[in-house]
């Protein structure tokens, strides 16, 4: 009797803790929403050079809309777009060359194959950069789609046209498209997270790696900051290659950041469980730095998320309190991110739930050496 009077005193402590985490984690996020750098709706014209630079492997079914947004761009008369084939097997590059027309903004490399200890993506994009002559170089993956002024915006905020101090690398995070039911619980996570976790001002210039955050999506940064970091070469192993690289830009004295891309860009990253189950897979695990750190992150989330909601079906007041605050920190960040609010967010157990699987997953395939994307192995 006396170890099952412990067990629920230690169930119900657990369960305050992780109401008031869920409680003080959604104030924090509702602050970040105050903070969250905004671009500019009619950004005044680009006077700077800007290389657009477009990594592409087996990209032939998405790459047509995210060229033509591209070469639809109003405000940046002097841009160029180079496009690096990265090793395509399914007609990438015929298509590139069909949408660009002989447009001359337009220039198709044949990327080489990645040296010993690069993987794919970091090498396409350093020998974009190597090629590009602008002062600004965005990285645009080729499932994001610009809205016309997202690159004459974007430019603007890096050189801090918000109002605030200029960075040397900013990450506007595109809408994200969820479709069926397994992109609609995961996907909002991926700005709930930084809205709710990363304290967006002091991220900008710390050189704490757990306090950076970015996504390769579109990611503009200065090209002489860029060099100063060592471009891709510093992060030529890294599987999240956009996050080590905000890093890698303020190690080197730059300051880096999110911005709201909403109205910005779209983006598609997958078109269901198997496609998302696999992209999270090659990469979660290097999220949170080492398996520690990941089964930290994943004991937070739980005890916020998960256990509160689970003490609530069995009649716990705090466990009430503490799911109604995270349905509205996931209510308010997918207001803030234009995501669908009713009814995903009520599922917000659900969905951190399955990232904690994702997770473990990831970790799997990394111990037993199964990783892979795009036909390449991860190690």
């Amino acid at each position: 009797m006396r170890s099952a009077h412990r067990l629920r005193a230690l169930c119900r402590g657990w369960t305050r803790a992780g109401a008031l985490l869920s409680a003080a984690l959604t104030v924090h996020s509702a602050r970040n929403a105050r903070l969250l750098r905004t671009p500019a709706d009619a950004p005044p014209e680009c006077a700077e050079a800007v290389s657009v630079l477009l990594p592409v492997r087996d990209e032939a079914a998405r790459v047509t809309p995210c060229l033509r947004a591209l070469l639809a761009q109003t405000g940046v008369p002097r841009m160029e777009v180079l496009v690096c084939d990265d090793g395509s097997t399914d007609g990438t590059a015929a298509v590139v060359l069909a949408v660009a027309a002989g447009d001359p903004r337009v220039r198709l490399l044949r990327g080489a194959p990645p040296p010993p200890g690069w993987l794919g993506k970091p090498h396409a994009c350093a020998q974009l950069a190597a090629a590009a002559g602008g002062d600004v170089l965005a990285f645009v993956d080729a499932d994001v789609v610009c809205a016309p002024h997202a690159l004459a915006a974007a430019v603007h905020l890096l050189r801090g046209g918000d109002g605030g101090r200029p960075l040397d690398l900013v990450s506007p995070y595109p809408r994200q498209v969820a479709a069926t039911a397994a992109e609609r619980l995961v996907q909002p996570l991926l700005q709930w997270s930084w809205l709710t976790t990363l304290p967006l001002r002091t991220a900008e210039t710390s050189r704490r790696p757990s306090l950076s955050a970015a996504n390769g999506q579109l990611l503009l940064v200065d090209a002489a900051a860029y060099r100063r970091a060592g471009g891709h070469a510093a992060v030529a192993g890294e599987v999240l290659d956009d996050i080590a690289l905000v890093r890698a830009v303020k190690a080197a004295g730059g300051r880096g950041g999110m911005a709201d891309g909403t109205d910005l860009a779209t983006c598609r990253m997958y078109t269901g469980w198997a496609e998302l189950r696999h992209g999270y897979g090659k990469s979660l695990w290097s999220a949170f730095g080492s398996p520690a750190g990941s089964a930290a992150a994943a004991a937070l989330l739980a005890t916020a998320y998960v256990v509160p909601p689970l003490a609530a079906l069995a009649g716990s007041r705090a466990g009430a309190l503490g799911y109604a605050a995270a349905v509205a920190g996931r209510a308010l960040t997918a207001r803030r991110t234009g995501a669908r609010v009713l009814p995903d967010v009520l599922a917000h157990p659900v969905s951190v739930a399955l990232l904690l699987g994702l997770l473990a997953d990831s970790w799997v395939g990394r111990a037993r050496g199964t990783l892979s994307w795009r036909g390449r192995a991860l190690g």
